[in-house]
């Protein structure tokens, strides 16, 4: 009887040590697992990378200086046949006064799209597909740029001006900018090329 129940009893201890051994193995498995059932999870609860750095970019406001605004029933609405293509290189440039920029402090914009205060008139940037945009950057460049606040992500360049050297885009997460360039760069091809900054000079001492 003894004997019985000894053998009964190495039986049920060698079922719980397999039974313990597979658990520990489903545990080091279900991180594979897991990323294979559920793409959402490696892209912000987003079911690819370009609908994530879609939302991102809503959610940021690119479209707030990026995008020309026209009139609608409602006052200036973003221009959606322009998404994202900058300010418009026909049109003049905005008056700047630079005493009267200094003394106010204030920043003004021309539909929205260039921005002028003491530091000079910047004008938002083509940030489209298209080859006058970001078409032929690299991730690595996009993510310099924003990282570094560096204008066009190259060394030796010059800091990006407001109003976008104000966001703070320097602290999104490699991931989350990686998939605003890839959002970026599957977006309409638009021919623009957006003036190069007018930086003012520095006040006379």
């Amino acid at each position: 009887m003894k004997r019985k129940l000894s053998i009964a009893f190495s039986i049920m201890l060698i079922a719980v040590i397999i039974v313990a051994c597979n658990n520990d193995a489903a545990k080091e498995e279900a991180p594979d697992t897991l990323k294979e059932a559920s793409p959402a999870v490696m892209f912000g609860g987003f079911e690819s990378q370009l609908k994530w750095g879609e939302h991102l970019v809503l959610l940021g406001g690119c479209n707030d200086c990026h995008t020309p605004k026209k009139m609608g029933p409602n006052g200036p609405e973003d221009d959606m046949s322009q998404m994202l293509s900058g300010h418009p290189a026909k049109m003049p440039p905005a008056d700047f006064d630079q005493k009267a920029a200094a003394k106010k402090g204030l920043i003004v914009t021309q539909t929205f799209t260039a921005w002028t205060g003491p530091w000079g008139i910047t004008y938002a940037a083509n940030i489209t597909s298209d080859s006058t945009g970001i078409g032929s950057w690299t991730e690595a460049q996009f993510l310099k740029a924003l990282k570094e606040l560096k204008w066009m992500g190259l060394d030796n360049t010059r800091p990006l001006l407001p109003p976008m050297s104000l966001m703070p885009v320097d602290k999104m997460s490699d991931d989350e900018l990686k998939a605003i360039f890839a959002y970026l760069k599957s977006t309409p091809p638009i021919q623009n090329i957006a003036p190069e900054a007018m930086i003012a000079a520095a006040p006379a001492k």
